[in-house]
């Protein structure tokens, strides 16, 4: 390499949306690329548009939104025009993260790099990597830059022709940039990962931030379940795991470099291997890891014997979020049969046992899928409560190539297949007779009645 210094700009978009919750969100691939590229010698200049701790904020004047102790809360946000595809929906539309102006200051003040990495989020988030992207186009005209993420991989298509991108890579990314990296720059990596196994990647480079409340943690990828809904596969076509000392390691590391508390799984199958998660948690108990861990994602309750309960309870977890979706026998198992609600019970009985409260349990019941109706919904939040456990309804979002898919479109008054927006679970996308907007909200007073 020389003395040439190879520079990469890596950028996490606005969000567009009517809601938008940081319920321990950072751009997890993101940071992991920006590790790799450090590894291999490429200088990284990172502006990611929903830290709300960016020292931009602070100069421009600007109050940090309020946060819980266990540093959940909100992002700033702008109230800003809905898009015309969404204008008959009664609801305001913000814009979360940096104000632009603040946003292009801080551009401006990098100098050009030699390629700008831009990451995606939800299919209908779309409009912020667009203004993202034409914004980069702006300040460094020749510029390439390529776009990556869940909206690039699962709308590639539509991602191609309409983001600005230089190059659109779909799916896990870390081998296919350092290639285009390497075409653009002239510059060999000289580290290489294995795909296959993750523990060949570094840890991700939180060190980026310049304050930060939390880290989060990937002890897998993919999923071993194939529910219809579901993008996992998707996102992630084949399901590996890393070493449970790999992934202990990494935690102790970002407790003690980086001071934080909490600690977020992003795993779509966290606990679904016994062996690996009663390793995964006698390991953190062995090394007196002083944190709260949190699961956003969902658990899979088969995974929660009495002993992986105890363990959980014995290293701290304190955000707990099962994935029940419905009672409705038949719906469980053509939506793929990852639980039945005698698993579910004994998973809640098993929380219960090992000390967790009601309200520390949580129970996700998705609302609005092809076909769903009303009565169903009500049926799985009564049988939650008499579990003892609480509900979260989480309204469902048709995903492109998802085996749902073609019956979401069929079933949806919207035009899923051509407008990703429409994608957006706010909107009730598969609403119909037998579920209505107004049904949904009956169904969430209904949950909030203790």
């Amino acid at each position: 390499m020389g003395n040439k210094r190879h520079d990469i700009l890596l950028i996490n978009p606005w969000v567009y949306d009517f809601a938008a919750y940081d319920l321990w969100a950072k751009p997890l691939g993101l940071l992991y690329l920006a590790a790799l590229l450090e590894k291999n010698g490429w200088g990284i200049h990172y502006i990611d548009c929903l830290d709300i701790h960016h020292p931009a904020l602070k100069i421009a004047g600007i109050q940090k939104p309020k946060r819980r102790l266990d540093h959940r809360g909100h992002f700033y946000r702008e109230e800003v025009a809905k898009p015309v595809a969404l204008r008959e929906i009664t609801r305001r539309f913000y814009r979360f993260g940096l104000p632009p102006a603040v946003f292009k200051k801080v551009l401006v003040s990098v100098a050009a790099p030699q390629a700008v990495l831009v990451t995606s989020g939800m299919t209908y988030w779309y409009p912020g990597v667009h203004e993202v992207i034409h914004v980069v186009k702006e300040t460094f005209p020749g510029v390439p830059v390529i776009l990556g993420g869940i909206y690039a991989t699962l709308c590639a298509e539509h991602a191609r022709e309409k983001a600005g991108a230089d190059l659109v890579i779909a799916g896990w990314g870390e081998l296919p940039v350092l290639e285009a990296l390497q075409d653009l720059t002239g510059f060999t990596p000289f580290f290489l990962p294995d795909p296959v196994l993750l523990d060949s990647l570094p840890a991700p480079a939180f060190g980026l931030y310049p304050e930060l409340d939390y880290c989060c943690c990937l002890t897998s990828r993919g999923c071993p379940y194939a529910c219809a809904y579901c993008a996992s596969a998707l996102l992630s076509p084949r399901y590996t795991r890393r070493e449970p000392a790999s992934v202990v390691e990494e935690i102790a590391r970002s407790v003690l470099e980086y001071g934080v508390e909490d600690i977020a799984f992003y795993d779509d199958a966290l606990l679904a291997e016994q062996q690996f998660a009663i390793a995964l948690l006698q390991g953190i108990a062995a090394r007196e890891i002083k944190a709260r861990f949190h699961a956003p994602n969902g658990l899979h309750c088969r995974g929660i014997s009495q002993d992986v309960a105890l363990l959980m309870r014995q290293t701290g977890f304190t955000t707990i979020r099962l994935g029940l979706e419905t009672t409705n026998c038949e719906r469980q198992q053509a939506t793929g049969g990852k639980v039945n609600t005698e698993e579910f019970q004994q998973a809640v009985e098993n929380l219960r046992q090992a000390g967790y409260l009601p309200q520390d349990i949580g129970a996700y019941i998705l609302v609005g899928l092809p076909g769903q109706g009303r009565a169903e919904v009500e049926e799985t939040i009564r049988f939650v409560q008499e579990c003892g456990a609480r509900h979260y309804l989480a309204e469902y979002s048709p995903i492109p190539g998802t085996l749902l898919w073609e019956e979401a479109v069929q079933c949806s008054p919207f035009d899923l297949a051509h407008e990703p927006l429409f994608h957006n679970n706010t909107i009730l996308p598969c609403q119909g007779e037998g579920l209505s907007w107004a049904d949904v909200q009956a169904l969430k007073a209904l949950a909030r009645v203790p």
